[in-house]
């Protein structure tokens, strides 16, 4: 069942989305080479508790921290780890943040020292398919536009778009109804109604889109080992334009 949320609800998430976008900038901030990405988590969880929040992800479904971190090859889901960050890396975070009682979820995909331009490419492609799927989320379109308009750019471009993972809609719950697939129909899937807070975030691959599952029943990885990035944004579906509530300017200021 889809949950459409009232303005004053939405101001709820709007508040956890800063404190989210605050945490990003920390960690941003942070970000470089000979850095391990459990330092990362620890800086995290202890700016969202300062602020007020609960990281959405540390205990959910037993997951033991508050940052996904996934270098290189991993999608999704990865460990933070004890291993240093070094030039050549990529590094997917993604944080979630519980504030009065409403959840938010944004991830970003950095380089690390001097990266392959094919590599730097993937991530810039990959951001922008983030904007073009949330300009197809308005009111009165479907689902599936979205979808379309990620899978669209970025497949002509050669890259590999993962089916097994999809964006969300969230609130009170981490995760709601309805799924956002980065692939898709045009007009096809559920329509788009004011209310509705979703998670867009394209998951896009440098080679192939068939990805496996670690043994640690988490971590996602390319099925070829190639690099894949991640973006993620929080909005909200309106009339004529969706609103972002979370936000990348923390993030983008920390990298000057």
């Amino acid at each position: 069942m889809i949950v459409y949320k009232t303005e004053e609800e939405i101001e709820l998430i709007r508040a956890s989305a800063k404190v989210l976008a605050q945490a990003h900038g920390e960690v941003a901030g942070m970000i470089r080479e000979g850095v391990t990405t459990r330092q990362l988590d620890r800086r995290a969880e202890e700016f969202i508790r300062d602020n007020g929040g609960q990281p959405s992800f540390k205990g959910y479904n037993g997951f033991e921290y508050s940052l996904c971190i996934s270098p290189n090859s991993v999608v999704v889901h990865g460990f933070p780890s004890d291993e240093p960050l070094k030039s050549g890396d990529i590094v997917s975070v993604d944080c979630g943040v519980l504030l009065n009682g409403y959840h938010s979820d944004s991830a970003y995909t950095y380089p690390i020292g001097e990266v392959a331009p094919e590599v730097l490419k993937l991530l810039a492609d990959t951001k922008q398919s983030l904007y073009l799927g949330i300009e197809a989320a308005v009111a009165g379109n479907r689902i599936g536009d979205i979808g379309y308009a990620i899978q669209n750019f970025v497949e002509k471009k050669g890259y590999g778009v993962v089916r097994e993972l999809v964006g969300h809609g969230l609130g009170k719950k981490l995760h709601e109804a309805p799924e956002v697939p980065n692939y898709g129909k045009r007009g096809a899937g559920t329509k788009l109604q004011e209310g509705l807070v979703i998670a867009i975030e394209p998951m896009i691959n440098l080679g192939t889109k068939s990805v496996v599952q670690e043994k640690d029943g988490w971590t996602i990885r390319t099925k070829d080992r190639k690099p894949s990035a991640h973006f993620e944004h929080t909005v909200v579906i309106r009339k004529d334009k969706a609103e972002i509530l979370t936000s990348f300017d923390y993030i983008e200021k920390a990298l000057q």
